[in-house]
């Protein structure tokens, strides 16, 4: 593995291709904004700007070091939490508990840090699954404590677990890798969730015509989710092989993978706003919503990613 300043020069290839190619879509969506003013091309735009937030982001991590990079991803997942915890309705008597959903962050992404499956892969699932009712329990409140107990349940795993596949993804990717090491293949993950989420939103605006869950999303079409999906794994098949030890066949598997699961996590997210009544997770992003928001697909395509690439290439 050839290294540039510590990073994989792989990566640096794809990352600077990746800035190229925002660089000229930033132009024709500015373009298409002056020549047709008013809000026809305002969502390409949003999600234009996400790119270059996300990327950026990542940019970022990886010119510094595997430590920078973890505490980094661990911070996306406390903001990630803070917005969820703040959305949902949750009991006065249990607000002085919320202070151990945010101490698991810091132990889950320790837990990946070390490359320490075997406690990554339970931490949350098992030991804070069991230990929240219990602690829930002996406050002696009883009313509303199936609800409260699933929330909080299901906002640890969602916010805290699911994200920090992306952690466990870079350390322990290291070994499986050489072609671009651990970061290959965070940057294969993030790139084509981010991609699908625009692709599937092109082709739902240039094709669209049924829809896939009205109720819940009804701007997402089939006609979008096919064209997103069968387009991120054409890039997935392209862009695999010089960041994974994948050929280009695995490679549009993994793709199809990552974008069928980034568009669970996408409507998953969206029916969580729909019963709240919300628009937007937050307003940390002005124009853009929340964290959530930006890592929705995330949520499902990390750890759909990191199984489907631990089971099938780790030695």
């Amino acid at each position: 593995m050839t290294l540039i300043h510590g990073i994989p020069a792989n990566v640096v290839y794809v990352t600077a291709g990746i800035y190229a190619l925002l660089l000229i879509a930033t132009v024709i969506v500015a373009l298409l904004r002056w020549r047709h003013p008013g809000e026809r091309y305002a969502e390409l735009t949003r999600r234009t700007s996400s790119w270059w937030w996300m990327i950026g982001a990542f940019t970022l991590c990886v010119l510094f070091n595997q430590t920078v990079a973890i505490v980094f991803l661990a911070f996306i997942s406390y903001l990630a939490l803070k917005e969820y915890l703040s959305l949902i309705p949750t009991r006065r008597i249990d607000r002085e508990l919320l202070l151990f959903a945010y101490l698991a962050i810091p132990l889950q992404y320790y837990w990946a840090a070390s490359d320490w499956y075997g406690m990554f892969i339970v931490f949350v699932p098992v030991w804070m699954f069991l230990f929240f009712p219990a602690l829930m329990a002996l406050r002696g409140e009883t009313q509303n404590f199936l609800r409260a107990v699933g929330t909080i349940s299901w906002g640890l795993m969602l916010t805290v677990f699911a994200l920090s596949h992306m952690a466990m993804l870079l350390v322990s990717g290291e070994v499986p890798n050489p072609v671009a090491g651990g970061v290959g293949l965070l940057l294969f993950l993030v790139l084509l969730a981010q991609f699908n989420d625009v692709a599937q939103y092109c082709w739902g605006k240039l094709l669209g015509r049924h829809n896939v869950t009205p109720q819940v999303s009804p701007n997402k079409t089939w006609e979008g989710l096919i064209g997103g999906v069968a387009t991120t794994v054409l890039l997935a098949a392209l862009i695999g092989p010089y960041l994974t030890p994948m050929d280009w066949l695995w490679s549009a598997l993994a793709g199809a993978v990552i974008g069928v699961a980034g568009f669970l996590g996408d409507i998953t997210i969206s029916a969580v706003k729909r019963d709240l009544g919300v628009k937007d997770t937050g307003g940390l992003l002005p124009g853009h919503g929340g964290i959530l928001d930006r890592v929705d697909s995330l949520t499902y395509a990390a750890p759909a990613f990191f199984h489907f690439f631990r089971y099938f290439f780790y030695p």
